[in-house]
């Protein structure tokens, strides 16, 4: 299971640069290069809304799960 970020589609079909999204989200284009290749653990809410707004997306244009099909216990 593993979950695919899909952050350069979107800002390719926006056309913004990652200088440009880094400045307006407020984060290092460091930061930025790790969520896009998806080396990193977690992503606040408040900076997946913000990218949202920003390229005028939903989470799920952005974030995208793949996974085995297992059965969970309840």
């Amino acid at each position: 299971m593993e979950i695919i970020v899909n952050l350069d589609v979107m800002m390719a079909i926006r056309k913004v640069s990652s200088k440009e999204l880094a400045k307006a989200i407020g984060i290092t284009e460091a930061n930025l290069s790790l969520l896009k290749r998806g080396k990193v653990k977690g992503v606040r809410f408040e900076t997946l809304a913000t990218i949202c707004q920003y390229l005028d997306c939903q989470p799920g244009d952005i974030l995208e799960f793949k996974g085995n099909s297992i059965e969970i216990e309840k």
